[in-house]
């Protein structure tokens, strides 16, 4: 089955869209997954993501000393709106756009469904994604380094296996649950450790 990944980056941004439009001034300052970030910010940064263009990317990364958490900070910072009805504003017309940074272009799945639970888990809200999106997520933050948010280095020591679909991925020790429980925890997500299962799971906990 195949995905069309523009069309479910566009439904994603549009679902949480929708959620965020919901939420009061201390749920936009709640913390999220991410360390450091409220949920303000990561909006913030999905707008920044959503208009960053190939060159754009390059040009960035430069400036910042091809430092990509500085980047992304700087990306931040740079989109965060004076209120939250701002930078949900600037969301919203950016929701449409297919511009990208030079990278995979399932990195914009990866994008919308780690950051959409990012911002939905602390607030406890839920999102069904397309299982599919899910999968290839998976396979992408496999695929990459640690230095751009994957787990490609510890694919050789724990071996992930979806119970909720035909996949395994990775040798060593085994690491069972939920594929997004997986996707989040393999994107540096503690709190998914909890989900999974396995002699694997230390490892994994160690590693992210």
């Amino acid at each position: 089955m195949t995905v069309d990944v523009w069309s479910v980056v566009h439904a994603e941004r549009a679902a949480l869209i929708e959620q965020l439009a919901h939420l009061d001034d201390e749920q936009w300052a709640t913390p999220s997954l991410c360390d450091g970030w409220t949920v303000h910010d990561v909006v913030a940064h999905l707008v920044d993501t959503a208009r960053t263009t190939r060159l754009g990317f390059i040009v960035g990364l430069a400036r910042a000393r091809f430092d990509f958490d500085r980047q992304n900070s700087w990306g931040v910072a740079r989109e965060r709106g004076a209120t939250p009805q701002e930078t949900l504003e600037r969301f919203r017309r950016a929701a449409s756009r297919k511009s990208t940074p030079p990278a995979p272009l399932d990195s914009r799945l990866v994008e919308e469904i780690v950051h959409g639970e990012d911002i939905r888990r602390p607030l406890g809200l839920t999102r069904t994604y397309p299982p599919q999106a899910v999968v290839r997520s998976l396979r992408l933050q496999t695929r990459t380094p640690a230095s751009f948010g994957g787990a490609k280095e510890l694919m050789g020591r724990v071996q992930l296996t979806a119970t909720d679909g035909a996949l395994t991925l990775g040798t060593g020790p085994t690491v069972a649950g939920p594929a997004l429980a997986l996707l989040l925890a393999v994107s540096g997500r503690r709190s998914a450790l909890d989900e999974l299962e396995g002699p694997g799971v230390h490892t994994l906990a160690a590693g992210t």
